[in-house]
């Protein structure tokens, strides 16, 4: 049995639409993370970005359970002494409802250029609307 090499254009890219109205913030942010990385395909690589698109929209209709909404932090320091912000996970659903599942999603890929490059391929929209209709996006159910 030889090895097989895997590459990018091999991958056969498809766009999934995500739903996140009444969806768990984590078990969301695990399943587009699978589908970004390609862990849903047959030819799955680990250095090779086999992953397809995800157009991710409501979001800032995610449910978070538990106490999550005021207890969960979020960090962001501007690089000066005394620049720390911290805001809760309901300040900043009202405010950047899409930065809340891209930190989660951002969390659960590889903390490199593949990750990075994984990470892009993610369309976040507010409201249940999206620019990428041409595409013809396939609903992504879990």
């Amino acid at each position: 049995m030889s090895t097989r090499i895997i590459k990018q254009e091999d991958a056969g890219r498809k766009w999934h639409l995500v739903n996140l109205e009444g969806k768990a913030l984590g078990r969301a942010a695990s399943e587009i993370a699978k589908v970004l990385r390609g862990k849903n395909k047959p030819c799955f690589a680990t250095n090779v970005d086999t992953g397809d698109f995800v157009v991710v929209v409501n979001v800032e209709k995610v449910l978070l359970t538990g106490k999550k909404l005021t207890d969960k932090k979020y960090y962001r320091h501007s690089g000066y002494p005394g620049g720390l912000k911290i805001f809760t996970a309901d300040r900043m659903l009202e405010r950047k409802p899409e930065e809340v599942i891209i930190r989660a999603v951002k969390g659960m890929l590889p903390k490199n250029k593949l990750g990075r490059q994984m990470l892009s391929k993610m369309k976040v929209y507010v409201g249940g609307e999206h620019p990428h209709a041409a595409q013809q996006p396939q609903v992504l159910e879990f």
